[in-house]
């Protein structure tokens, strides 16, 4: 059928808005993402089972494979709106991946202004949590790992100071703990001693009856709180990096999702005016 003359070859049947650019860079932008989400949640489901029962059900808030199940669950149901969105030009899946996703970095910045301003409140909740995690030391292996590997990187020992672990009911220096370890603190609190072949597991006991001096010796006194207070001082540099490392992926994906809702829009528009011009004689 004749086309008017002078018409824009904007308005053929073959002309599309949709950029195959943005709607494929899109889609694999998010399919990358979709097949990390599936590995996080298969770790954490994996470290779940094989955890003892009862051990597990002990440490539910404390439990890293807990964090790892639900954020790789949030990360696999976003992603897959953006995924399918991206393939299927669907609006409303396009939307909710873009709503999401801005909720998600406006609540990441929001915690670090919110930390930043009520540093005495946020020093309190990671207090809360680290005694928290003392208390189920020995109940979950993850924690305890992880635990050991936060006082041996960061030279510290306990929440506040070493005498935090008589939180733990292995640790509690009452009289009437029968425990072997009663009154000591785990070995990740020792200092390093120079050439050791093999690690002295029980270098920590009896600690927490001594003084700071006498501990000193043998053990790191600081807390851990301070420490970390002193680190995240000292490497403002590397964590506003990794900060703006989380937050340009959010925005590539924001930004695209945003462009290619637009696109979809003024092609539905361009199908609706070929729709109702179809009879016209120029068309």
């Amino acid at each position: 059928m004749a086309r008017r003359p002078g018409a824009p070859a904007a308005y053929g049947e073959e002309f599309t808005f949709v950029s195959p650019l943005v709607k494929y860079l899109l889609f694999f932008f998010n399919m990358l993402f979709w097949v990390i989400s599936m590995v996080m949640v298969a770790v954490g489901v994996y470290a779940r089972l094989m955890k003892h029962a009862e051990a597990a059900l002990a440490c539910l808030a404390v439990d890293p494979a807990i964090l790892l199940i639900v954020v790789g669950v949030l990360m696999f149901l976003l992603t897959f709106c953006g995924c399918i969105g991206s393939l299927r030009e669907n609006i409303c899946l396009l939307q909710t991946f873009s709503l999401c996703l801005t909720i998600v970095f406006l609540l990441q910045l929001a915690a670090g202004v919110l930390g930043f301003v009520f540093s005495d409140k946020a020093r309190g909740k990671v207090s809360e949590i680290i005694n928290n995690a003392i208390v189920h030391y020995r109940d979950d292996l993850d924690l305890q790992n992880l635990i050991d590997f936060g006082q041996k990187k960061f030279s510290c020992c306990g929440g506040i100071s070493y005498r935090d672990w008589s939180q733990n009911m292995y640790f509690n220096c009452s009289e009437d703990n029968p425990s072997r370890e009663r009154c000591s603190v785990p070995y990740s609190c020792c200092l390093p001693t120079p050439n050791q072949a093999v690690i002295n597991t029980m270098c920590g006991q009896g600690m927490q009856a001594l003084d700071y001096l006498e501990a000193s010796k043998v053990i790191y006194t600081n807390g851990c709180i301070d420490k970390l207070v002193n680190w995240i001082h000292s490497n403002l540099f590397l964590l506003g990096g990794v900060a703006l490392g989380l937050a340009i992926p959010q925005l590539v994906g924001i930004l695209l999702s945003q462009i290619l809702v637009n696109q979809i829009k003024d092609q539905i528009k361009l199908q609706l005016y070929n729709q109702q011009h179809r009879a016209d004689p120029w068309y």
